[in-house]
């Protein structure tokens, strides 16, 4: 039996609230993080990922009280991911009720911390959160970028995606700069790209806008499809984007 696909709403949290914008600028609020997690729980998501956007950029830890009033109203996995650095930060979100904890800056900065983590807790707890942009300049042509997508890091993305998942990550959380907020469709290119270098999950993040861009990242590799704004703002629901990939004749959960 084929595994189903998954569709993961994302909270992406700044200040205690959920917010979303176009390529991570010009935010708009988008409501209480703990009332949205519970209301996707009742929706059907498979899963639920909390991203503290702002955690890297200003040197602190994830906002962990709020995770835990996340993780006490869901009955789903839930993956964290905003300033995790190393093995203490992985074991205190998990003690606030996360099953998966994503990294991204930190394991940029120092990619032992990968190994030190997996060894600690399995690879399965650990989803590196690859926020990638096109960037000629760069052998693929897809570059990483750092601190909520703020700066580059000066690497390319097929490269960097390969060392992480060869050090231990055992999930790929792949969010397209460029696409993030458009509601354009998915970047489908970066999207095989990532797939034809690694064989662990994969979860396509950033660019939907209509049900039928889920079923064409599926379709490029994707194992699951992350999206915010248009479940946040009620264009689209998780029962409609499930439908339009079973319509397609992908497994999900009804």
């Amino acid at each position: 039996m084929s595994v189903a696909i998954r569709v993961i709403p994302c909270l992406d949290v700044t200040d205690g609230r959920v917010v979303k914008g176009v390529n991570f600028t010009k935010l708009r609020d988008a409501g209480d993080p703990v009332e949205l997690a519970g209301r996707y729980g009742e929706l059907g998501a498979d899963e639920l990922t909390f991203l503290d956007i702002s955690a890297s950029t200003q040197g602190r830890e994830t906002t962990r009280g709020m995770v835990t009033r996340c993780a006490s109203t869901v009955f789903i996995p839930l993956t964290v991911g905003g300033g995790v650095r190393g093995v203490d930060d992985v074991d205190a979100l998990l003690r606030c009720g996360a099953d998966k904890v994503g990294i991204n800056t930190g394991a940029i900065a120092r990619p032992e911390a990968i190994g030190e983590i997996t060894e600690r807790f399995g690879n399965q707890v650990l989803v590196l959160s690859l926020d990638a942009r096109r960037e000629p300049a760069m052998p693929s042509g897809f570059g990483v970028t750092t601190h909520g997508g703020t700066r580059s890091a000066g690497l390319d993305a097929l490269e960097w995606v390969q060392q992480a998942v060869a050090r231990g990550c055992g999930e790929v959380l792949l969010n397209s700069m460029d696409a993030d907020g458009t509601e354009q469709g998915f970047d489908l290119e970066m999207i095989s790209a990532v797939r034809e270098v690694v064989n662990v999950p994969l979860i396509a993040s950033g660019g939907a806008g209509r049900p039928s861009d889920f079923v064409e990242a599926v379709r490029a590799g994707a194992d699951a499809v992350l999206a915010a704004s248009v479940f946040h703002y009620g264009q689209l629901t998780i029962a409609e984007v499930k439908q339009e990939l079973a319509r397609a004749g992908f497994p999900v959960r009804l």
